[in-house]
Parts: structure tokens; C-alpha cells; sequence
């Protein structure tokens, strides 16, 4: 608890000297008494509907519960965004009528002192907006959320309606004093009205003071007698269950209570799963039809509601008995949840925002008194100077303030006063709200056996406006801090959103939207927010995220059933190697290599680096669509290598051999001119990364195209022979191939020049292929059993024979018979990047023919052959795994 603001020092509140600081000016600067007009702002005459006020219209409640404007003239204008408001004459006409009322009308007037006291200067309130951000942000974090005021709770709500939602869902709503229970019909069809039963149960007094247990079967009891009255038939219904108490949620249905507040204090809760003893109780009255899968707060639930008005609702915000904000954040600044994916929504629990003594110099010895009467004093400081569980009680104690200093009340006893609870919010916002002020005035303060003049009315008048005006003035403090880090973590210019709100403040003080929207405008001028006002509560929301949670795990099973196929168990993955060695073996074999579909050919490279090579040299690197030229200088120091990258087209790769071959060289020629290597003649190795036969180091016939290669008169011909012939037409004599190597064996080759122990070469790329340093003793297709041999697998082709069908899914198989080679390579067709996209687009069509993703409306783009590239794939997949932490998505 912080520390609290000075106190006179004659009695509780007693009557300070002129040389004391006045109550709950402790630690801000003193106003001037131009400003103290700020806390008489508004007049007693009828004010218009709180929906028809207009955006940029004169707000006379600025003046009231801010200082947000410098005193020029008796016309009052306010500058703001370069043009000027001018403020009704409403302020002067009450200032001046007080003043006439008041012989002592000086700056130092008890009455206007405790105004004084009530109003929060606008630099302020930046300053606790700032605050209120920072709490924020520790709360989210993993290490500081344990220290944060502010809890930032997960609900682990990551989807809002999307009109598709149909069935019928329960929903039992715990309120301060009674259990309300729903039935809540949806249709499926977008309809923002859905069919709704209810009833609600008064609860027994004792219930939120007694055990647990006796609280959860009361719940249980009222929702068995509400189905008993409607005749719902006895058919499976899910529940969502409203519980506006701060909970630690670690599912959407499971949730442990962290502390009580509204005056409950149900012994045996705290510590426990809430959902899991509503649950039990629901079984105890053999409601086995019946199973909680949502819990929310009623601020979660009130964002719901709104969303469902055809517009997303991002914000919600509860000006009740008690006071919360939830929105929805960015997913992966959520440390404390499992869920990185979207956004989440996330309960401030902002009510204990102060606990930590940052409001001490804007608390009065109002905010200290009501403290030190609640339940637990020194928590939910916020909620106690926001909430009207409290406001009544506020305005309580500054009566009694004034009484003590003869400001209020002269001649007659105040001793009801001092009674706790004797004057209630709702008896103070009809003072201030209707349109017959002081009669109301009057009669309520003679119904507590006070004896008012005129003056006392009006006097008791500005300070419930004062204490009603802070609240509101506050409350768009913290929804500001709540919209500018929305706005700041999604890095936009400009945040426009829908703010749902509800609670017996906003909806029993006419001019608190108006507050709201125009302190919101001034602390947070960057967002845009749009008020839409609960019209039942938060039960509708809290069937919509029943719903949503329903929709979901039904998507859910969905798309499992969909990706089932492509989830390898390990007993499948032991398989796979056993086949794969049985495949390798039979390559291996003098008599089983032609029926292998893995081919263990030989490269005729017995050696792998020393370190002692040096010289100059060319290479040639032809794996795909891309041919690239090197030259490699390896000397004592090190590697310098100098290299271009050429675009083969498709429609070279796929016409005549003489074409490539010429394309080829060409693009050799190119490079050695603008290397200045033309006369040189230079030894040249040339990496071809498809299969062949090698019968040497420098003669291979190629056994297949693949990768999207079909060039004519290939096929069976020693390539390093049809290069030599291209070089020949294109008159390009300095050429000397001295080696041919698979890409695979190239890549073995370059890691064991920096690491002679490399013996195994992988390529995970557009194809995909391995090779090893086999014994020469088990390779039964080269004569001689010394020594070692580079075996270049080509297990590309693993599976060619059927032996890898029952892994193959309809997705695969449907990407097969689309290529160009069907049938053939259908290992590197499951997992290298030429077919990954593919596959993954017919996975989307498939999701999206069953209304999983884009509501069965694919864009028409989707359809279209290679459209989905693997590059696609890799980019998904480096943004998902440099979040902080890899996690299953909501």
C-alpha cells in the first residue's frame, strides 16, 4: 500500500488553517482560483441524450473533471486541434448563481477546496496514463508479471463471432447479489438477435460469506429450476459460465480464483478451480447434459455482446460496482500464456492499479477514509475511487468534511451520516441527472432525517457531480493507456476500434460517454475509439464465446482428421528406415542393383580433402532452375571464390538437349569474359545434380530427368560428353572437364575441406538426396574391395517400387500425378521444396472445400498450380519460430 495524501490534523477531518495543504493536494501543485470554477461546470437544466452528442461538441464536463484549458476570457473558448470550441454559458450561469448564493465565495472556501480536491489537472493524467501503460507491460511479461498491479490476465479467448455459430447455449451469470441464468438460441446465419430465455435468482446474503461449496450448489440449483421452467430438452448443452472475479485462467475452461472482491468472501474457493466446482455441483443436481466449457469475466463478456452487432469489438471497459478493461492484444507479447498465434484477449484487472502507492498524490482523505472502511484495505485502490460500489461512499465522507467545518448542514445533527452506506451511488447519480436536481436533492437528504437549505442542496449537488466526474474522468485515463499500447504494439499511425461498454455507471450517469470520449480524445489523440453500449450485459457475450469455444474444437477435430495422414508415429518412421536400408542394400548388390529403387551409384571419388589441395579452378553448378558459375582459388591463406548466378527458362529446360548444353556454355563464355579468363584454361568441375550411371570420374549417363527438367536426346548420354560437344559448336576451346559430382557429393567435398572427418553429404533443397563414404568391399557394382567410395544414393527415387505407399496421402498422391514425371521420385515429391507448396495448397483447397478456413470462399488464385510457393512455407515458418517461445496455435 502506498503512502497516503496529508491530513488535517484537527479531528478526522477537521478544519485546516490557511497554512495547510488542502485535502488531497498533497504532492500536486496548487491551481489557481480562476480554475477552481472547473468543479461548478455544469447547470441544472435538462441535458441531451447521451447518444446525441456529437464529436468535437462543447463538453462543459471538461472543464469539470480536468483542467484541460487555460481561463482567456468570460467566453471560455478551448483551442484544441487548431480550432476552437466555445463552451456553453452553462458554467457561468451555475458559477454565478453560487456566487450569489455564497457570502464566502473566496478561493479558500471549505466547499471549493474539497472541489479542488476532487479535479485532476490534465498533466496528471498523462502522467498516470504513462503509468497505467508501463503496469501494462510488466504485467504481460513472463519475469515481472509476479510484481505488476495490473495482472494482465490470459482468457485464452483468441476468436470473436463470425455469424456461423448455431445451437443452443447456457450461460449462468454470478452478479453482486443474484444468479442470473440464460438460454441462448443462435441460428448460424449472421443474426446479430438471437433467441434468449432467462430468469433471474436472488441470492441469499449468507451465500457470499459462507462456504464454497454451498455457493457453487446454489448456482447449480437455480440453473436445474431454470431448465425445469423452460422444459429444454435433455440434449447436450454447453455452459458458459460469467464469473467477474480475478482468476488465473490456464485454459478457457479451467480457471483458479486468485481473490474475492464485491463483498464476497465464500471460504475453501481461492487456490481452486472455479469451473471444476461449478462442474461438480451441476453433476450433483444430475445435469450429466450439461458441461462448462468457457469461463469469463463479465468485461470479456460485455466485448463479446458488442462484437455481435455485424462490427468486432476489440474493447471492453465495466464502469460497475467494480471496475476492469479487457481487450485484445497481440498474442506473442501474452509471456505469461501458451499461444503466440493472433491476438488474445486479456483482463487488466485494472481495479488494483494504485496498490503499489503510484496514486498517492491524487488520493483525498476520502479515497484513505473509504479504504480504511472496506473489506481489504489497501487493495483495488483504483476500483475504490472509479467503482460505485464506492461512490456513494465517497461523497458520504466529503459531506461529513464539510459538515465538520460548518460548510454544510449548520444547525442540524449529521450523525446518520457517519453510518456506512446510508447514501448510495444510485441516490447520487439521480441527484446530478435529473432534470428537477434540487428537489431530488432535497428529498433525499431529508429521507436520511437531514435538514438542507437551498444552499446545502446546491452545494451537495456539485460535490456528487465532482465525485461522479473524477470517476468518469479516470476511467478514460485507463481506457487512453489501454488504446495507445494497442496502437503502439501493432505499429499503426492511427488505432480505430469499437469499445464496448456497460455497468450501472455508464448507464446511470448521462454525461459519463461524454467524459469518456472526450478525455479519451485528449490523452490518446492517436486512437479513435467508438462507444457501443451493452444492450444486455455480458449473458449474450458470454454465449457467444460458449459458441466460439464450441465452433472451434469442432474446427479443431476437423482439421485433425484432415492433417491425420500427415502425423508419422515413430513405429512409421522405424519402418521407413528399415526400407530405406533394405533399399540401399539391394543397390549395393552386383545382381539386385536394376531393381533398386535406391541406386547407390558409384562417383569414382575415393577421397575426401587433406588440406593440401591448392590451385585454380572453374566450376560449373547446375541443380535447377538457376545454373551457376564459379571460379575458386584455394591457396594456404584460404578459399576466394568469385561466381554468377544465370536463369536456365523453363523453355530451355524443357526443349532440346542441344539448347541447354549451348545455354550452358554460353553462360560459361559470359562469365569468363568478365572474369578476364579467357585464355586461360582452367580445370573444371561441374556439378549435375540429377541421376546418373558414373563410369568414371568424368563420364556419367544421365539415368533421368527431374526437378522439372525434360530436355530431349539426354537421357542415357554421357553429359560431361554433351557439354564438350556444346563447347565444340560454340567454338570455345579452353575447356577441360576433369570431374563431374553430384550436388551431394560437392556439398561432402566442401565441409571436408574445412573438416576432413565429413563423410555424408545431404541436399534438403528444390530436390533432395544424400550420399556417404561407403566400404568398397560392399559395393558389389565397382570392381575392388579397398579403400572407400563416395556412393551418391539418389534416394530421390526411394518408394519408386510401391514400398512407401502406405505413408503416401491423398494430398501426395494428387501432387504426383500433376508432375511431369508421375510415378517417378516420390520420396523427393513428400519433402523437398519443389512439391512442399504444392502440397500444402491442395491441404488448403481441402480445408476450405469443408469450411475450415476462409469460409469455403478460397480466393480463386488458390486454384492455380505452383501458386503456393515453398518460399511461403519457410517464411511462415521463421516468423513463427522467432516469437519467443514455439507454441501450438489457438
Amino acid at each position: 500500500m502506498g503512502s497516503r495524501s496529508t491530513r488535517p490534523q484537527s479531528g478526522r477531518y477537521g478544519r485546516p488553517d490557511s497554512a495547510q495543504q488542502s485535502p488531497g493536494s498533497a504532492g500536486r501543485p496548487r491551481r489557481s482560483s480562476g480554475s477552481e470554477a472547473a468543479g461548478s461546470s455544469y447547470s441544472d437544466r435538462s441535458r441531451p441524450s447521451r447518444h446525441a452528442v456529437p464529436a468535437g461538441s462543447p463538453m462543459a464536463v471538461v472543464g469539470h473533471s480536468c483542467h484541460l484549458h487555460h481561463r482567456r476570457d468570460s467566453g471560455r473558448t478551448l483551442q484544441r486541434n487548431n480550432s476552437l470550441w466555445s463552451m456553453e454559458t452553462e458554467d457561468r450561469f451555475t458559477m454565478s448563481r453560487l456566487m450569489n448564493q455564497e457570502r464566502d465565495s473566496s478561493p479558500s472556501t471549505p466547499v471549493q477546496r474539497a472541489l479542488r480536491a476532487l479535479t485532476i489537472p490534465l498533466e496528471r493524467l498523462h502522467i498516470m496514463k504513462g503509468h497505467m501503460m508501463q503496469a501494462m507491460r510488466r504485467g504481460l511479461g513472463r519475469h515481472t508479471h509476479s510484481r505488476a498491479t495490473l495482472k494482465m490476465l490470459p482468457t485464452y479467448i483468441c476468436a470473436t463471432p463470425d455469424g456461423t455459430e448455431k445451437g443452443d447455449f447456457l450461460v449462468v451469470e454470478l452478479c453482486q447479489s443474484q444468479v442470473r441464468t440464460l438460454l441462448v438460441t443462435l441460428f448460424g446465419d449472421g443474426n446479430p438477435s438471437p433467441q434468449m430465455m432467462y430468469k433471474t435468482f436472488d441470492m441469499p446474503e449468507d451465500i457470499m460469506q459462507g462456504k464454497g461449496e454451498a455457493l457453487f450448489d446454489f448456482i447449480a440449483q437455480c440453473l436445474s429450476q431454470f431448465l425445469a421452467d423452460t422444459n429444454t430438452p435433455l440434449e447436450h448443452l454447453p455452459l458458459g459460465f460469467v464469473f467477474p472475479f480475478s482468476c488465473r485462467q490456464t485454459q478457457l475452461n479451467k480457471a483458479e480464483l486468485i481473490s474475492w472482491s464485491k463483498g464476497f468472501s465464500c471460504r475453501d474457493v481461492v487456490g481452486k478451480d472455479v469451473v471444476q466446482l461449478l462442474q461438480s455441483a451441476i453433476n450433483k443436481q444430475e445435469l450429466s447434459h450439461v458441461e462448462v466449457v468457457a469461463l469469463m469475466n463479465d468485461t470479456v463478456g460485455t466485448m463479446m455482446t458488442c462484437s455481435t452487432e455485424g462490427r468486432p469489438c476489440e474493447v471492453a471497459l465495466v464502469a460497475d460496482k467494480g471496475s476492469n478493461c479487457c481487450f485484445m492484444a497481440e498474442a506473442h507479447l501474452v509471456e505469461t500464456a501458451e499461444e503466440t498465434s493472433g491476438r488474445m484477449c486479456i483482463n487488466t484487472e485494472w481495479g488494483r492499479f494504485g496498490d503499489d502507492g503510484i496514486l498517492s498524490d491524487i488520493l483525498t482523505p476520502y479515497d484513505e477514509c473509504v479504504d480504511e472502511e472496506s473489506f481489504r484495505p489497501g487493495e483495488k485502490r483504483f476500483e475504490k475511487m472509479v467503482g460505485s460500489l464506492y461512490l456513494g461512499e465517497i461523497t458520504r465522507h466529503v459531506l461529513i468534511a464539510l459538515a465538520a467545518e460548518k460548510a454544510l448542514f449548520t444547525g442540524s445533527s449529521v450523525a446518520v451520516l457517519k453510518e456506512k452506506g446510508v447514501l448510495t451511488t444510485h441516490q447520487v447519480l439521480e441527484i446530478i441527472n435529473v432534470e428537477e436536481g434540487m428537489a431530488v436533492t432535497k428529498t433525499t437528504l431529508e429521507a436520511l432525517g437531514l435538514q438542507p437549505n437551498e444552499q446545502d442542496c446546491s452545494r451537495v449537488q456539485q460535490i456528487c457531480r465532482a465525485v461522479v466526474s473524477r470517476a468518469a474522468t479516470l476511467y478514460a485515463t485507463g481506457l487512453a493507456a489501454v488504446l495507445s499500447y494497442m496502437c503502439e504494439t501493432r505499429d499503426m499511425d492511427q488505432l480505430l476500434v469499437n469499445v464496448g461498454v456497460d455497468g450501472e455507471l455508464y448507464q446511470g450517469h448521462t454525461r459519463f460517454e461524454e467524459i469518456l470520449q472526450s478525455v479519451t480524445r485528449l490523452l490518446a489523440p492517436e486512437c479513435v475509439p467508438t462507444l457501443l453500449p451493452s444492450t444486455d450485459g455480458s449473458g449474450r457475450g458470454a454465449a457467444m464465446v460458449t459458441a466460439v469455444a464450441v465452433r472451434l474444437e469442432a474446427q479443431r477435430r476437423e482439421v485433425a482428421k484432415v492433417l491425420a495422414p500427415l502425423r508419422l508415429k515413430h513405429d512409421d518412421l522405424v519402418e521407413v528406415q528399415a526400407l530405406m536400408r533394405q533399399e540401399m542394400e539391394l543397390g549395393l548388390g552386383q545382381e539386385t542393383h536394376a531393381n533398386a529403387s535406391v541406386r547407390m551409384l558409384p562417383t569414382y571419388v575415393c577421397h575426401t580433402p587433406d588440406g593440401t589441395e591448392q590451385g585454380e579452378f572453374l566450376a560449373l553448378d547446375l541443380g535447377g532452375t538457376n545454373f551457376r558459375v564459379l571460379v575458386v582459388q584455394v591457396t594456404e591463406e584460404g578459399i576466394r571464390m568469385a561466381s554468377e548466378i544465370y536463369v536456365i527458362p523453363t523453355a530451355i529446360m524443357q526443349g532440346t538437349g542441344e539448347a541447354l548444353f549451348d545455354h550452358i556454355i554460353d553462360c560459361i563464355v559470359d562469365f569468363q569474359m568478365k572474369q578476364d579468363l579467357m585464355t586461360h584454361t582452367l580445370p573444371l568441375g561441374f556439378t549435375f545434380s540429377f541421376p546418373c550411371q558414373q563410369v568414371g570420374l568424368d563420364k556419367a549417363l544421365l539415368l533421368t530427368w527431374t526437378k522439372g527438367f525434360s530436355a530431349s536426346g539426354c537421357v542415357g548420354q554421357d553429359v560431361v560428353q554433351l557439354l564438350r560437344e556444346a563447347a565444340e559448336r560454340k567454338h570455345h576451346a579452353g575447356l577441360k572437364v576433369v570431374a563431374l559430382v553430384n550436388d551431394t557429393v560437392g556439398t561432402m567435398m566442401s565441409c571436408g575441406y574445412e573438416d576432413p572427418k565429413c563423410e555424408i553429404g545431404l541436399i534438403v533443397g528444390t530436390g533432395t538426396n544424400a550420399c556417404y563414404m561407403e566400404e568398397m568391399r560392399n559395393v558389389g557394382t565397382v570392381e575392388g574391395d579397398e579403400g572407400r567410395m563416395c556412393i551418391n544414393m539418389e534416394w530421390g527415387a526411394f518408394g519408386d517400387n510401391g514400398c512407401l505407399d502406405h505413408i503416401f496421402t491423398s494430398f501426395d498422391r494428387v501432387v504426383d500425378e500433376q508432375t511431369i514425371n508421375p510415378g517417378k521420385q516420390r520420396f523427393e515429391k513428400l519433402i523437398s521444396g519443389m512439391y512442399l507448396g504444392e502440397i500444402v495448397r491442395h491441404i488448403l483447397l481441402a480445408m476450405s472445400d469443408k469450411e475450415l478456413l476462409f469460409h469455403g470462399n478460397p480466393s480463386p488464385k488458390l486454384f492455380t498450380k505452383d501458386i503456393f510457393k515453398t518460399k511461403f512455407l519457410s517464411t511462415i515458418e521463421l516468423t513463427w519460430s522467432s516469437t519467443p517461445a514455439t507454441r501450438t496455435a489457438c
